[in-house]
């Protein structure tokens, strides 16, 4: 399975980002609102950063910065690790666990299309598992035929 693919069965694929210029309070109202762990930080149709909770944890109150104060490009993390829509699920997951990231912004040539977390790599995961098992169930049933 592809990227692509994971993409097309997310129930929500809505794109949520903020500009360099928001305040992480901005970012953190808009996250809590969504439910969502990190925002892509965009100017114009350009990715040029993430912003997650362990941004926030790490580089704003760790180090006392106070959210209403500070600027998402102070804290954001830039030179964004992306994939592409053809990349499998497995690169998926390998470039998540190397790299201890739980978002990859999907950029097809310089458009971004996406955004993959680890609940979207588990949620296809157990799909994909509960579909072989109910399958070979039926197989070795003989309802299959």
């Amino acid at each position: 399975m592809n990227i692509r693919q994971v993409l097309q069965r997310k129930t929500i694929n809505t794109i949520y980002s903020v500009v360099p210029d928001e305040t992480v309070y901005q970012a953190l109202e808009l996250m809590a609102d969504k439910n969502i762990g990190a925002v892509l930080v965009l100017e114009g149709d350009k990715l040029v950063g993430i912003f997650s909770e362990r941004d926030y944890a790490r580089k704003g109150i760790l180090q006392g910065r106070a959210s209403k104060d500070t600027l998402i490009r102070d804290v954001m993390t830039g030179n964004v690790i992306t994939i592409t829509p053809e990349q499998s699920l497995e690169s998926c997951m390998v470039t998540m666990a190397d790299r201890h990231i739980r978002h990859l912004p999907v950029m097809d040539a310089d458009r971004l299309v996406g955004i993959i977390s680890i609940n979207d790599v588990v949620n296809t995961i157990i799909h994909d598992q509960k579909a072989r098992i109910s399958s070979l169930e039926s197989y070795i049933s003989g309802s299959a035929y």
